[in-house]
């Protein structure tokens, strides 16, 4: 029943919008062109899809307030808010281990005692031998 209504609103609403474009605003809007000297003159189709869209509007609005009924019925009477809440004082009070288990002591910055070694000196080479005094730096060709 629900899925009925449901293809009947989805329909109401694309036939509604249809018409809405299809009615002449004051720019000109989508269709209804023509001259007045035609079978239907512009007023009367005017007046036709005024007619149309109220129609269109009411039965989009009855069905919308009949599937709310519907879901409704269906539903619980309970906040979804009242169920997180339910789990949460029903569930076990137990310690969880952190993600991280570095992270579970002190937080604070380390010490003197605990900072890393300083790099060496930028002027110190990276192989241990000293180059002689007033000697340029080997460059490979």
């Amino acid at each position: 029943m629900e899925n009925v209504i449901l293809t009947i609103h989805l329909i109401l609403a694309l036939l509604l919008i249809g018409v809405v474009l299809l009615q002449r605003s004051e720019g000109g809007g989508l269709g209804m062109g023509g001259g007045a000297n035609g079978a239907v003159s512009a007023r009367g189709a005017a007046t036709a899809l005024t007619k149309l869209t109220w129609i269109f509007a009411i039965a989009f609005i009855i069905t919308s307030m009949t599937l709310t009924v519907l879901a409704a019925r269906g539903g619980s009477n309970s906040s979804v808010v009242d169920a997180v809440a339910g789990d949460a004082a029903t569930a076990p009070a137990a310690e969880e281990a952190p993600a991280n288990p570095a992270l579970s002591g002190d937080l604070t910055a380390p010490g003197a005692e605990d900072a890393p070694a300083a790099p060496p000196p930028a002027s110190a080479p990276a192989d241990g031998a000293a180059p002689a005094e007033g000697s340029a730096p080997a460059t490979n060709p």
